[in-house]
């Protein structure tokens, strides 16, 4: 897989920290920097390590897996998708970070993705270190930059729909494309 292909899927696993950043950033009126930092750092360690740890499972799963891994990892990127742009539709209601635990609580809600990608990952040839951190660096800057956009929209809500949106789609086209690939290949 291309650094290309990572990036793409990294900015859309990092669609869901964005829009729950744009949450934080719309419900809070102070300590802004803190707050920005806190969740940025927070989004992409839990991000990367969810990542890797669903690696390490498909790797382990790898002989199994193999003869069917494009159509899993067609299936699993589209789901995860789906499940973007259903999200969509139903924006969450303004989030506050009151403690550590809830904001270890949104960043472990919002990786789980990353943890169905880690597996993806271990099927297809993608250096797991650059993944991991392309995953952590693009989630981190995504959830500064939501901290900051939530801030100054303060009421506008439509933005957190379009951006679960674009990501779903994005884990969409790149699902389909694994699966197209590899069916023109193995003809």
């Amino acid at each position: 897989m291309s650094v290309y292909s990572i990036i793409l899927i990294a900015v859309s696993m990092a669609m869901d920290a964005f829009a729950v950043s744009i949450s934080l950033g719309l419900a809070i009126n102070h300590n802004y920097n803190l707050t920005a930092l806190k969740t940025g750092l927070s989004f992409g360690l839990f991000q990367s390590i969810m990542a890797l740890l669903g690696w390490l499972l498909g790797c382990s799963l790898k002989r199994i897996i193999d003869p069917i891994d494009h159509w899993i990892a067609f299936i699993l990127l589209s789901a995860i998708g789906i499940n973007f742009i259903k999200e969509s539709k139903h924006p969450s209601n303004t989030l506050s970070i009151n403690s550590l635990r809830v904001l270890f609580t949104l960043s472990l809600a919002t990786s789980i993705d990353a943890f169905a990608t880690g597996v993806t990952f271990s099927l297809l040839k993608v250096n797991i270190i650059i993944a991991v951190c392309l995953i952590g660096q693009i989630t981190y800057c995504a959830s500064v930059i939501g901290v900051y956009i939530g801030k100054s929209l303060r009421k506008n809500t439509n933005l957190q729909s379009c951006v679960n949106i674009l990501g779903g789609t994005i884990l969409i086209i790149i699902g389909v494309k694994i699966l197209i690939t590899h069916l023109i290949n193995g003809i």
